[in-house]
């Protein structure tokens, strides 16, 4: 079943001799509980593509469904609800917050929604991704592929359909980089959601049930005309 779906998306920028078309006319599918990675050089507009995917830009032309819902037909209020609850983001900046500890950065989204939190289910989440001994240090005290484990149980904490992730190991070593990435494929296949993950990668993105590779914003397609 498809999960996410994009029809004819563009992103332009400027115009006439200054046109920049970042993303044009991407038609892409993703099935529910796969990992895919979007793959590009840089400037490719595979993150462009990624933040309309989940509703951080919207696009100039074109459409984004998930769960069969047009998140850009939304308001801007009830855009970020919908994002807040269906979408999870793992940025290559951690993005935590100083003065919060492990614990009160994992479940902030939470609280942000005004729900209660799932104590159980969080320390399962922390104990998957080895951070559990880390709940009261502040980020300053981790390491990065700990700070990172942190962003990735914040993005699952919610329970998101889809986690969107871009570039998460770009300020990690090798050796960290395929823990950290073997870590998010094993917590979302636990968890049952998709996960869609941003790389230029080529031995990461080899550990995807799909490669999708993108340059001057279009998909490139192989004989059959799928994406690949």
């Amino acid at each position: 079943m498809k999960i996410l779906e994009t029809k004819s998306l563009k992103k332009y920028y400027g115009k006439g001799d200054n046109l920049v078309k970042a993303v044009d006319g991407v038609d892409l599918s993703i099935e529910e509980g796969k990992f895919v990675a979007i793959v590009g050089s840089s400037g490719s507009g595979k993150t462009t593509l990624l933040h309309m995917m989940g509703g951080l830009d919207r696009p100039t032309e074109g459409k984004v469904f998930i769960d069969n819902k047009d998140i850009h037909s939304m308001d801007d209020e009830s855009l970020a609800i919908f994002r807040r609850r269906k979408v999870g983001f793992v940025f290559q900046t951690y993005n935590l917050i100083p003065v919060l500890n492990v614990w009160e950065n994992i479940t902030l989204p939470i609280e942000f929604d005004l729900k209660t939190v799932d104590n159980e289910f969080i320390e399962e989440l922390m104990k998957t991704l080895n951070i559990y001994d880390k709940k009261n240090a502040l980020p300053n005290q981790l390491s990065g592929g700990q700070q990172q484990r942190v962003a990735i149980a914040r993005a699952l904490a919610t329970r998101p359909a889809i986690v969107l992730a871009d570039e998460p190991t770009g300020n990690l070593d090798s050796k960290t980089s395929l823990e950290v990435i073997n870590l998010l494929k094993q917590s979302v296949r636990k968890y049952h959601q998709t996960l869609v993950m941003i790389t230029h990668d080529e031995k990461l993105a080899q550990m995807a049930d799909r490669i999708v590779r993108i340059e001057d914003g279009n998909l490139l397609v192989n004989r059959e005309g799928e994406s690949c």
